[in-house]
């Protein structure tokens, strides 16, 4: 089934993609989806296109305003097709253990199943150029936050669980003090983001992006009077 926001239009601005600033935003090291063997065929995960890395450092100044000391901490930005693919079939193996099934052949029904479960997490890693991968456009990044003394935010929730507890908004209406925490948490990396002209996934706390497909369907149902289309598409085309 594709998703709303992959009808969505892409004129690309051919911005190159760039490294991170280090000097104050930090870095998952080492990348975790190369520990798990993913190949980004020499390529970095921590690139993002120009003007995203430009919003990144205005996100991380609004963050330094509300909480001295403390930075994004970047768990994954760039992936090409390939290790989209890759993280989609990790996925579905670990769920089909988690599940029960063993390692055996799925039938087509079992892995269209499980698939649909896969897919609430990760894009379908389609090479159409009409329907990238957010992450392949340099345009998406998975962050949490870290806190003054270096230590990783607790945020009620692990970055890829296929989990309710990604929802942005799960602890919301929680009695309990510790998970209206984790919200404080997520609300904190939220507003730093926003305030930079990021948008969130409207599942996925840690996932934000600015300018691609899933940004800009975002930004016109908020904003129906005033239209935009994308503007980053995938960046192996660019190559």
């Amino acid at each position: 089934m594709l998703k709303p926001y992959r009808t969505v239009p892409i004129q690309d601005c051919g911005e190159p993609l760039l490294p991170i600033d280090l000097s104050t935003i930090a870095l998952t090291d080492p990348p975790p989806y190369l520990q798990l063997g993913a190949d980004y065929q020499g390529q970095s995960p921590y690139v993002l296109r120009q003007g995203v890395l430009q919003a990144l450092a205005r996100a991380q100044t609004h963050l330094s305003q509300q909480a001295p000391g403390w930075k994004l901490l970047i768990f994954d930005a760039y992936r090409p097709l390939a290790v989209q693919q890759f993280m989609v079939d990790y996925t579905l193996a670990q769920l089909q253990q988690a599940k029960g099934l063993g390692s055996r052949a799925l039938s087509p029904q079992e892995r269209q199943q499980l698939l649909q479960e896969v897919y609430q997490v990760w894009a379908m890693p389609s090479p159409d150029s009409a329907t990238p991968p957010p992450h392949s456009t340099g345009a998406a990044i998975d962050l949490t936050l870290m806190d003054a003394q270096g230590q990783i935010v607790d945020m009620g929730g692990d970055i890829d669980e296929l989990s309710p507890r990604s929802l942005p908004d799960y602890y919301a209406n929680s009695p309990d003090p510790q998970a209206l925490a984790y919200q404080q948490h997520r609300n904190l990396l939220n507003q730093a983001m926003e305030a930079a002209g990021f948008l969130r996934h409207p599942e996925e706390w840690w996932h934000f992006s600015l300018g691609d497909q899933l940004w800009a369907w975002l930004y016109n149902q908020r904003h129906p009077q005033s239209s935009v289309i994308a503007r980053y598409g995938r960046v192996a085309e660019l190559l």
